[in-house]
């Protein structure tokens, strides 16, 4: 019964708050990643600050690729590598 009460306010808390009040939502600069699955494949939207910047495509079969805004309005440009630069440390390493 706990687990059940839990569970609703905790359904009830996210439907108040938008995702950028929330702990843990991006800050500036840092992208904001959605994740979503159609037709057998799996994708990844990047975006910054609203903005989207590339989805990461992995198909069930085959190599994953990239798609990024064209300067063409509305359309996207198929890449094999990724554009973001988002910084990454190694802190501890063994």
């Amino acid at each position: 019964m706990i687990k059940y009460l839990i569970l609703a306010l905790a359904l009830s808390f996210t439907t108040i708050t938008s995702a950028n009040d929330l702990p843990g939502a991006p800050e500036g600069g840092e992208p904001d990643i959605r994740i979503s699955y159609k037709d057998d494949s799996t994708y990844y939207e990047y975006r910054i600050n609203g903005i989207l910047k590339e989805i990461k495509v992995v198909p069930s079969a085959g190599k994953p690729y990239y798609l990024v805004p064209s300067e063409n309005e509305g359309q996207m440009q198929r890449l094999d590598k990724s554009t973001l630069l988002i910084p990454k440390w190694v802190i501890f390493s063994w």
